[in-house]
């Protein structure tokens, strides 16, 4: 199972907070999300989930230089949504954003030092036609990537983002 107690304690926050005007209770959230992963309830989904007590998956950060690229690339282009923001309390202060599209999250920042322009991730997916289809009816029209289809390790899909970042969607061939 790809997801974890951690995971699902998120999810009912997120409802709880998506629903501000009820009086749903932190408790009644979690119940929900118990029943939306098909379990009786939560303490059923609590005692199957697996915990995430040990180190989880990494969240690679790149550097991004201007928030209105990040976002159009990010977010109207490959479809990723916003997790969180943060910026200092001063004016005019700098973004770093956590991004997540199902099991990717991407961390996105401003900060100097933070990530370096022009690195490059690897990304699994499950079927990358299906994926160049659905960026391609974007009307993106700074980005027409194509398929190669005898990369090492399947058929890869590459995307640049504005700040020189490679990002590798690559469909792992048994």
């Amino acid at each position: 199972m790809d997801l974890s107690l951690d995971d699902a304690k998120r999810a009912a926050r997120v409802l709880r907070d998506q629903l501000p005007d009820t009086d749903l209770t932190h408790s009644k959230a979690l119940e929900i999300v118990a029943q939306q992963l098909g379990f009786r309830d939560w303490n059923t989904a609590a005692a199957r989930l697996p915990s995430q007590r040990g180190m989880s998956a990494p969240v690679p950060v790149l550097r991004s230089l201007d928030e209105a690229r990040a976002r159009e690339f990010y977010i109207d282009y490959l479809h990723f949504n916003i997790e969180w923001e943060h910026r200092f309390d001063y004016a005019q202060s700098i973004l770093y954003m956590r991004l997540r599209r199902d099991r990717f999250v991407l961390d996105l920042s401003e900060h100097h030092g933070d990530g370096t322009p022009g690195s490059t991730l690897w990304v699994p997916v499950g079927d990358v036609t299906a994926l160049h289809k659905e960026l391609h009816a974007t009307g993106y029209d700074r980005m027409n990537p194509g398929i190669e289809v005898d990369s090492p390790g399947g058929p890869t899909m590459e995307v640049i983002d504005p700040f020189s970042n490679t990002i590798r969607f690559c469909q792992p061939t048994p």
